[in-house]
This record gives C-alpha cells, structure tokens and sequence, in this order.
C-alpha cells in the first residue's frame, strides 16, 4: 500500500510539472501562402535569437512551441521567395497566424546551372548554392570555382588553374564580376600545381554558373561562364577578424544612418610557413608562399531604383620552388614568383520610368608576374649549360597585363507581361607586355580594342512556354576580324516546378597570348553548343538532367605550322540531386558527368581525349547542422576516373608528332571533412557572430596523380602529384556588428 500510495504521489507531481510547463509555453500555428492563396511548403520559421521554430508541411501550416515571453520577432524563410518578420506578443495565449510570403523575382541569391539563361516562370529556375553553402562545402575552403566543382560538368584538376566545363580547357570559361570580365580571376599559374581564385565567397549576393548556353549579353569563352554579382548595402555596420594557422584578416563595412550608403575595407595576410612546419611538402619552397591583399568599397543609393557600387582590390605574393630536374639526377629547376594586382570596378544600376532600366559598368585590371626560372646545382648554386634540354630552363620573364572595360546594357519591357528587350554594347582594351630574357632578350607587346554589340529578347509565348533569343556581333583589333554569334533557348513549364528546356549557341574566342606570338594572324576558335535540358525544384529537393554534344572548330594547331585548322567534339549527359528533407535536418547534394571528348589541336598528332578531361565524374556533398551543440559537420567526396596521359614527341624520320607513350592515371578520390562551431547562437550573440572552423582535405590520405611529366628524351616519366596529399585548416573568425548564425541555422532546416 505505501508503494502504491508513493506512485499515486509521484505521478501527480509529474502532472503538476507538465502543467506548469505547458503554462509557461506559447502555441504558435497558422498557414503560409502565397498572395494567389496558394500555400508554401518547407519554409523556415523561428524565433529571432532562439531555438524554437519549425517549417511548414505540404498545405503550408505550421505549428510550435516556445518558451519565449513578450514582444519577439518571427523570422520566415523559403528558397525563391523574400523573407518574412512578424512580430509576436507572446504571454502563454495560442497565436493564431495567416502569413502571405511574396516571391523573390529580381535578385540573384545563388549559384545557377542552367541550359541558357532563361526562365520558364517569374521565378528563377535554379541549381541553389547560397555564399554560405560554398564556405562549409568541405573540400572547397571557401573558394567559388572549388565548390563549383562539386556541380556537374567540372573536372577534378589539381595540376593547373582554372575551371574546366564539359571537354573545355581552364582558359575556356571566364569569370565576369557585376557584368564585366575579369582577366586574373585566379592567382597565376604556377609549375603543375593548381592556384585557387582571388575573391570572397561573401562579396558576391548572385553567382551564375553556365556551363554552356550563356546569355549574349557575354562573350569570348568556349565553355561557360561564372557571373557573379556583388552584395549591396549591408543590413548593418559590423567589423571583423580573422585568425587562422595560415594567417590573418579583418575589415570594417560602415552604413549611414539613413541606410543609403556604406563603404568597407579589408586586409588579409597569408603565410604558409606555419602549415609547411606541420605538413611535409613534395616541392622544396626556397621562398615560403606570402599573400597581402587589401580591398575597399562604396555603395551608394543614388535613388529608390538605383544603386551605384565601386569595389578595389590590391594584393601581392611571392613564393619559390625547386623541383628535381627531370633531365638530370643531379640538377634542379628553381622557380621564382612575384605577382602584383590591381582590380577595380564600378557598376551603376537605376530605372528609367516604368519600363527601362539601364546598367553602366566599367572595370580595369592590372596584374604583373615577375618570373626567374634556374637550373641549379645539389648545392643551389645556378648552371648555365648551353645544349638541349638545359638552354632554356635558365630565364626571366616581366609579364605586365592589363584590361580596361566600358559596358552599357539597356532593359525594356515590352507590354505589361514578363517579355523583355536587352541590348547595349561593350568597348575592351587590353594590353599584354611580356618581355624575356634568357640566351636571347625579346620583348613582344600586344594591344587589342576589343568590340561588341549585343541583343536578346525574352518572350514568354505563354504562361508555360518561353523562349530567349540572342545575338552578338564582336571585332578584334588584334586578329582584325568580325563575327556574329547567334543564341536561342526555349523552355516549356512541366507542372507546378518542373521545366523542359533546349539551347542553342556559338561562341567564339580569341586563341591565347602564346599562341598569338608564334602568329600574330591567327582566328577565332569556333564552338557551337547543344543542350537539352530537364529540372524540377521545389523547397526541398532539386532534381536536374541534362545532355549536351559541343563541335569545336578552328581550334589552333602548332604543327605542321601555326594555324586555326584543329577540331574536336565534346558530348556527355549529366544528373543533379539535392534534397534538404528526407533525412531530418540533414543537406545533400550528388552530382554526375559522364563526357566524352576528343581534339586535334597544338601538337597533336591526330583525334585525343584530352589530358584534363576524364570520363565519369561524381561528388557527393553532406551537411548536418546540430543545434543543441551549435555546430556543423559537413563532409564532400569526389571522385574522377583515370585522365589520359600522353608523351607526344617529334619524330625525325617521320617529320611528325608521334604518340610515344600513354595510358590513364589512376582515379581520382578525396574525402573532405569540415566542421563549424558557432558559439555565439543566442542572445548573448546577437550584435556577434563567431565560427571556429577545421577542415580536412583528403581525409583517407589517398594518393593522386592528375598527369606525368616526360624527360627530354622520353625514357623518364615522372607523376604530378599535389604538393601534399592532405591540408589541414583551424580558424577563428568574428563578426561584431552582425549576426549570420540564422544564415547557417536556415541554410539546414
């Protein structure tokens, strides 16, 4: 009886808990729709500086639980659509909520795979990857292109700069920022080993990523485009700072009181010696890699409309390298790097009456190499050997480039529906002075005005069907040539969020400054792409297939002279899968390419695959957020099928270019693991933000080689290899001023 009678006791006291529990508890439940009455499923909805939210479900009703009291605001989130603040009095009575949650039509919030730039709806069909999905995707340490290559399309190449789309080379995709080209987007190519881009993943509020049927508003690359547009004014004042094993950063960004204007600076300073001391490194670094960059900007809202943005920056490095000679078992090649860079530029945006809009932007870039390549001795002392192979390891090269861009874009909607009339024109001006000194100084300086005017029109045909045709007519000073470049995409709406879609383009570009200097009289390389694509999007998971055949024409040939004569093709299908829901609170992506493609093009002696295109690519990219322990774990793997390598020598009796050797390297893995711990989350964070991060490249320490080198005469071949197999990365970085925890608590319900 006293057993029963202490149970009896201890259930009610259970029972008067859970009643006072609940009586310092508020429901809040209600519907999400859009303003057409149509309900938004998979929105994010919470509590600003708290842990209590939810999303809402398939008819857009929502319903939780908090503890919080009083006046708080309610945060609410959806992919393509502009957030929502409503404020709450909360005291313990149920709240009853109707919210209406508008679609966001004219911004560009994240990176796009697409087949053309077109659009099939008022909203933005889209491959979704936000700022904050490139910093924790683990094996891109927060680098654009890196994360890029987690998409299809992209190859694994760790041997040279660049990003390298569907059977293209790196040179074929160019890179513009807030609509004009950048010329150094990556830092300057170093002997086999890959340099990554310059700029923040944050500077940037829209990316778009072609890899193939980009709009007519751009020009000069084969492949694809990255376009990236950069942020506008910040939602707040904020400083902050940076402390990493390989260096140090910080920055201020000030906003007025009147929130129509901000201006920033940063600075940066990288230096891999303490990283170098942890982890062993294949190249001798006789000069330890040492990075100085500084920025600044201005934003101004010169109207309602408009916005007029400047953004510069000046960095600096210098590193050496010795690297066993190849041609020689007792000889060394030792090279030295200086690089300086400029870049600015300056974009104005602003609507003319109801139907124009009018864009000017103008950008100008300098970068010089200071290069010194020597033959060496075990006790590094120079060698000067006059015979082949040695004669022309011994050189310096002054490399001086710069680019200067003027560009005008007009808008014009045409009627009261979606259809509009772009057109403008761009004027280039670029300068490239290279002068050598090695047995023989030369110095060769090459100046283009580079031209182009450009059309396109969308036409939305009706509600499901649109189309967008294009046209550009380009004319080089240099090659003194013209051409005109049509381009056409439709796509027809599949459902509520699916869409069919077809491309059609040329492209054209001019060959590259070495190629120029063995004939001045070159042409354009020629390439026609066709695409046809399938996608289906909603809140919670992006499905995308795609196949593609490109034919490449008048691709240049060194041998048996210097001339546009070369061809190729390139042909593959592709899949995307991101899905945010299935697995709770968990975000991942795959991604596959398969390609075929071969050349015949600079030296090669008939129809190659070539060396930086492999077969079958894949990525599979995961990202878990726990909140309890405010932290994310995030893990990337890649992997690439063996890429063809090749020893192509002259063959004297034969007078041609011969295939001596070849094979394939052995496939490409890499395992990354990162993991993000925001301390800050919560009140005691609200005017804060602090993330420590570690990363690991290549967890599994699994070997790659992405090509071979050959001695001069063949008989030695010597595997590329990274400089480490593995990199590893512990930093601290604050913001005060500003909170983006809720950006990374988002990102993952």
């Amino acid at each position: 009886m006293k057993i029963s009678a202490l149970n009896h006791l201890i259930l009610l006291l259970l029972l008067l808990i859970s009643q006072l529990a609940a009586l310092g508890q508020t429901t809040v439940r209600g519907r999400l729709l859009t303003p057409k009455g149509k309900p938004v499923p998979g929105a994010s909805l919470a509590i600003k500086d708290s842990y209590d939210g939810t999303t809402t479900d398939s008819t857009g009703r929502f319903q939780f639980e908090t503890t919080e009291k009083g006046r708080q605001l309610l945060q609410v989130t959806a992919i393509g659509y502009k957030p929502v603040e409503e404020w709450l009095e909360l005291n313990g009575t149920p709240v009853e909520l109707k919210l209406t949650i508008k679609e966001a039509i004219d911004e560009l919030k994240a990176v796009v795979v697409t087949a053309g730039s077109f659009e099939a709806s008022d909203t933005k069909r889209t491959t979704v990857l936000s700022s904050i999905d490139v910093v924790t995707t683990a094996s891109a340490n927060a680098d654009v292109t890196a994360a890029l290559r987690t998409l299809p399309g992209t190859q694994q190449i760790g041997e040279r700069e660049g990003l390298f789309v569907r059977g293209g080379s790196g040179e074929e995709a160019r890179v513009f920022i807030d609509g004009t080209l950048v010329n150094n987007f990556f830092y300057s190519a170093l002997p086999d080993l890959a340099t990554r881009g310059r700029f923040s993943p944050f500077l940037f509020k829209g990316t778009v990523f072609s890899s193939g049927g980009y709009s007519a508003l751009y020009g000069q690359a084969l492949s694809g485009a990255l376009i990236l547009e950069t942020i506008d004014l910040p939602d707040q004042s904020s400083a902050s700072l940076g402390i990493s094993s390989v260096g140090l950063s910080g920055g201020y960004q000030h906003l007025n009181k009147k929130k129509t204007a901000s201006w920033g600076a940063n600075y940066g300073y990288t230096n891999l010696y303490p990283y170098f001391q942890l982890v062993k490194q294949r190249p001798d670094y006789f000069r330890i890699p040492a990075f100085h960059a500084g920025d600044a900007n201005f934003r101004i809202k010169t109207s309602k409309t408009g916005m007029l943005k400047f953004y510069s920056t000046i960095q600096a490095n210098q590193l050496g390298i010795r690297t066993p000679d190849i041609d020689s078992g007792s000889l060394k090649n030792s090279f030295g790097l200086t690089n300086y860079n400029i870049y600015t530029n300056l974009a104005w945006k602003e609507r003319l009456g109801k139907k124009w809009k009018l864009f000017l932007g103008t950008s100008y870039s300098l970068n010089q190499d200071d290069i010194e390549n020597r033959l060496q001795d075990q006790d590094n002392k120079d060698q000067l050997i006059r015979e082949q192979p040695y004669v022309s390891k011994s050189f310096d090269v002054d490399a001086r480039g710069s680019l200067l861009q003027v560009k005008t874009v007009f808008d014009r909607r045409l009627g009261s529906g979606l259809s509009v009339l772009r057109f403008g024109g761009e004027w280039l001006y670029f300068k490239d002075d290279v002068k050598f000194r090695d047995t023989i100084a030369r110095n060769n300086l090459q100046e283009d005005q580079f031209k182009a005017g450009f059309a396109e029109v969308d036409v939305y045909i009706t509600n499901n069907l649109a189309a967008k045709l294009g046209t550009r007519v380009e004319h080089s000073s240099l090659l003194g040539r013209a051409n005109m470049v049509p381009r056409l995409s439709m796509a027809y709406k599949l459902g509520e969020k699916g869409q069919a879609s077809l491309a059609y383009g040329i492209f054209y570009q001019k060959p590259e400054r070495n190629q120029l200097l063995l004939n001045p009289d070159l042409r354009f390389t020629k390439a026609a792409h066709y695409i046809a694509n399938y996608q289906v999007i909603n809140s919670s998971y992006t499905f995308r297939a795609e196949v593609f055949y490109k034919k490449y024409e008048d691709l240049v040939k060194t041998f048996p002279s210097t001339n546009n004569s070369g061809k190729g093709y390139a042909k593959g299908i592709e899949f995307f899968w991101r899905d945010k829901k299935t697995i709770e609170g968990v975000d991942y992506w795959v991604s596959y390419s398969y390609l075929d493609t071969k050349r015949d093009y600079l030296n090669f002696p008939g129809s190659l695959q070539p060396n930086f295109a492999a077969n079958h690519t894949a990525s599979l990219v995961v990202k878990k957020f726990i909140t309890k322990w405010k932290t994310q774990f995030n893990a990337s793997y890649s992997f690439a099928t063996g890429r063809p390598y090749y020893n192509i020598r002259f063959d004297q009796g034969a007078n041609k270019f011969i295939v001596a050797d070849q094979g394939k390297t052995i496939p490409f893995n890499n395992l990354s693991l990162s993991v993000n711990y925001l301390p800050a989350i919560g009140r005691s964070g609200a005017n804060s933000f602090t993330v420590w991060v570690l990363s690991v490249n290549n967890v599994l320490n699994q070997n790659q080689i992405f090509n071979y080198n050959y001695s001069y005469d063949g008989l030695t071949r010597r595997p590329i290899r990274p400089a480490a197999n593995q990199f590893f990365f512990i930093g601290c970085f604050i913001s005060f001023g500003v909170d983006r925890s809720q950006d990374v608590i988002n990102s993952n319900l």
